[in-house]
């Protein structure tokens, strides 16, 4: 009797401990739990927020911990647990879906280095100020000095690239074709014109376009909200666009269920813009009128606020996007809302077009600003906003972004990095090009689904 509750005993402890090691398997393989902060950041966005107090002196910034906001970048130990997914191969194009021209991704060429620029651009970006004092004085100040400390809490497969360097661009169109990516929304300015921490960038247009066309990629133009822009010098800059690019065979132009091909501009920070001067040129009665003229588009205004939703009717524009990564940042990247702003534009026959990022996380350039972190949860965080988007039955899906590097909202391919002060984010336990492979999965689900409710089922014009 003794020997069999000793044998009894044994196996009971043999169980227990698979038991265990069962249970501590899976939690390794659990994705961790993401904060969602404050529900609100408003104070980021232009006109909502005070003017911004002048930068200071440079200090030391490489020393800040860039680790704590992913924790499954923290966890070296995991990473080595986990089976990856295998991997998809960018040079076998022919093996790929075709491409899906309802999917439009956000893509930067304002990126630079010595090499091909002269000195870097971008990479090197400051660190922005928080515009209370009281809060400035906390944090760091001066620039990133690039290559092994960039504007960026994560690091590219590429390096602190050129947005100049033809492979580079060709690369950048074998990675969103191989997501199955069938748009991209270039960020524009006018020529001679450039963002505060970048240099003109309308001249690399033309490669972009012959890159995008040798990979059966459309571009459409994302307007930024260049110095003093107004009705009259967005006539002449569509002008301008339409002119001279509008005739590639990459020129993306939409077909709406009237049956006319339009080209399609994102126009970024819109509400900046009073609705009068918006009526001027997007009205038919208009004095800068570009409706049912050679120049006339589908302009698609940013939405912010809830509020911003009579001013867009007022403003005669054609659809709404949402643009922000950060769910809960904005009335309008909040997933919460999509439904009903789904409904106001069916209602009023506009585009809705949600934004949907992999995460996100800026304090590589605003260290003060922890509380809009979305940590990507090894791509569940992309995936409920992907769900939550195609929920909406929408006819256009945007993606922030393939390479806005300074707020951490890229899909392009990411590669683990250490220098002696900072521990860069990396895509781990999953390879560097597994957003790009989370997004061709999504992009056929939304493909297919579309084909169930949407009428325009034909690609774009070319």
């Amino acid at each position: 009797m003794a020997k069999f509750r000793r044998k009894t005993c044994i196996i009971l402890s043999l169980f227990i401990l698979f038991i265990f090691s069962l249970m501590m398997g899976l939690k390794m393989l659990r994705p961790n739990t993401a904060s969602f902060g404050t529900p609100f950041g408003l104070d980021l966005l232009p006109e909502l927020h005070p003017p911004k107090a002048p930068l200071g002196n440079k200090v030391d910034f490489q020393k800040s911990d860039r680790i704590n906001m992913e924790t499954n970048t923290k966890n070296f130990e995991a990473a080595g647990m986990t089976v990856r997914p295998p991997k998809t191969s960018e040079g076998n194009l022919e093996e790929l879906p075709p491409l899906n021209y309802f999917l439009h991704v956000f893509y930067y060429s304002w990126y630079g280095n010595p090499q091909f620029d002269g000195k870097y651009i971008h990479w090197n970006h400051p660190v922005l100020e928080h515009w209370d004092p009281r809060i400035a004085k906390n944090y760091p100040q001066g620039r990133h000095t690039p290559p092994d400390d960039i504007g960026s809490n994560f690091y590219p497969e590429l390096g602190s690239y050129s947005s100049r360097d033809p492979s580079v661009i060709e690369t950048h169109m074998k990675q969103m074709c191989s997501a199955s990516i069938g748009v991209l929304a270039l960020s524009w300015y006018p020529p001679d014109s450039s963002d505060e921490n970048g240099e003109a960038t309308d001249h690399l247009v033309p490669t972009i376009l012959d890159k995008a066309h040798k990979y059966n990629l459309k571009v459409t133009f994302h307007i930024e909200p260049y110095s003093n822009r107004d009705d009259q010098n967005m006539h002449k800059n569509v002008k301008y666009i339409i002119d001279k690019y509008g005739s590639h065979p990459a020129f993306y132009r939409y077909k709406t269920r009237t049956g006319h091909s339009l080209p399609m501009f994102y126009v970024y920070d819109s509400y900046i813009t009073k609705p009068k001067v918006w009526a001027n040129l997007l009205t038919p009665s208009g004095s800068q009128s570009v409706r049912n003229s050679p120049y006339d588009g589908l302009f698609i205004a940013l939405l912010v606020e809830e509020k911003h939703k009579d001013d867009i009717l007022q403003s005669g524009f054609d659809g709404i996007y949402t643009y922000f990564a950060t769910n809960g940042f904005t009335y309008g990247s909040s997933h919460q809302n999509w439904a009903n702003l789904k409904s106001f534009c069916d209602k009023n026959n506009l585009i809705f077009i949600p934004s949907v990022g992999p995460g996100y996380i800026d304090t590589s350039i605003r260290p003060w600003n922890t509380q809009n972190t979305r940590n990507r949860i090894n791509g569940k965080y992309y995936e409920v906003g992907l769900s939550a988007a195609l929920q909406t039955h929408p006819s256009l899906i945007s993606i922030t972004s393939f390479n806005e590097w300074h707020e951490g909202t890229q899909i392009e391919k990411a590669v683990p990095k250490r220098t002696t002060n900072t521990v860069f984010l990396d895509y781990r336990p999953h390879q560097p090009s597994y957003y790009l492979e989370l997004t061709r999965k999504w992009s056929e689900k939304y493909s297919k689904e579309r084909m169930t409710y949407a009428l325009d089922q034909q690609p774009p014009a070319s």
